[in-house]
């Protein structure tokens, strides 16, 4: 093996997942990723609630496509979006009582689906692998 392979390996088990992930909690749920990603990084927030900018660092979607999954949220009454009275240009995203419903519903579908289509084939390996993304992101985070 070669210094490109476990890169190119989580690229496509990324290609392959997320998609599937996708199609499963809209079935189940009629929920997408990309709600299920905001609606839980906002959920584990303190104060459930995050700046675009933050959400925009912490969510898996992009940056730039965080303000309208928040709108599409809003409109759906699973997140409230608040000025922030600080910064006028800035707001804040806040998940709703019906956001947290949602997602406690959705969790299972989610976890089910990690579990069946990631951990399970990872065996015994599954927290080397945690542990070694793990050490990748804090070094980049700390660059």
């Amino acid at each position: 093996m070669d210094d490109t392979d476990a890169w190119a390996g989580l690229l496509r088990v990324h290609a392959a997942l997320v998609p599937l992930l996708d199609r499963e909690l809209q079935s189940a749920c009629n929920l997408p990723l990309t709600w299920y990603d905001v609606l839980l990084e906002l959920n584990s927030a303190p104060e459930r609630r995050l700046s675009m900018g933050e959400l925009g660092l912490l969510a898996v979607v992009s940056r730039s496509r965080v303000s309208r999954v928040v709108d599409q949220l809003a409109a759906e009454g699973l997140v409230a979006r608040e000025a922030n009275p600080e910064d006028r240009r800035s707001a804040y995203a806040t998940i709703t009582d019906a956001g947290r419903k949602r997602l406690r519903e959705a969790a299972p579908v989610y976890l089910a689906g990690i579990k069946r289509h990631y951990t399970d084939h990872l065996g015994g390996d599954a927290a080397i692998v945690a542990r070694g993304l793990e050490r990748v992101l804090a070094a980049f985070e700390s660059s």
